[in-house]
């Protein structure tokens, strides 16, 4: 067994393992009870089935002009989902549709309230 068929096999399992996390990650999405459930539920397992669906395409291309390519698609995956999910779960907890019964730690209520309104002066 050469090192290309080695490799092959181990792009196969980051393919197979890329796509269970996004399988998990569509599952998670229906299933979850509130809002903040269902972004950590899109968000980490996507994220990192990104990775490795990734992963599995430079070790099964191997060439070294794709993995620059490859490295900025996992780079700007990684940041604008992070920032995006911050982004919605803070919009969704100002706009009150967030269940406050399932939270176990809330800091940011007390923060809202110590703010002054938004808006123009």
């Amino acid at each position: 067994m050469s090192w290309t068929d080695l490799a092959d096999l181990a792009a196969a399992g980051c393919f197979l393992l890329g796509a269970l996390l996004a399988l998990i990650a569509a599952i998670g999405v229906v299933r979850m009870p509130d809002l903040l459930s269902r972004m950590h539920a899109a968000t980490k397992p996507q994220v990192l089935g990104t990775v490795l669906v990734m992963l599995g395409v430079a070790l099964r291309v191997r060439q070294p002009s794709v993995f620059g390519l490859l490295a900025l698609v996992v780079l700007l995956q990684m940041v604008t989902s992070v920032v995006s999910s911050h982004m919605v779960g803070r919009a969704s907890f100002r706009a009150g549709q967030v269940r406050h019964d399932l939270l176990v730690v809330d800091e940011l209520t007390d923060d809202l309230e110590h703010r002054e309104p938004r808006g123009a002066p």
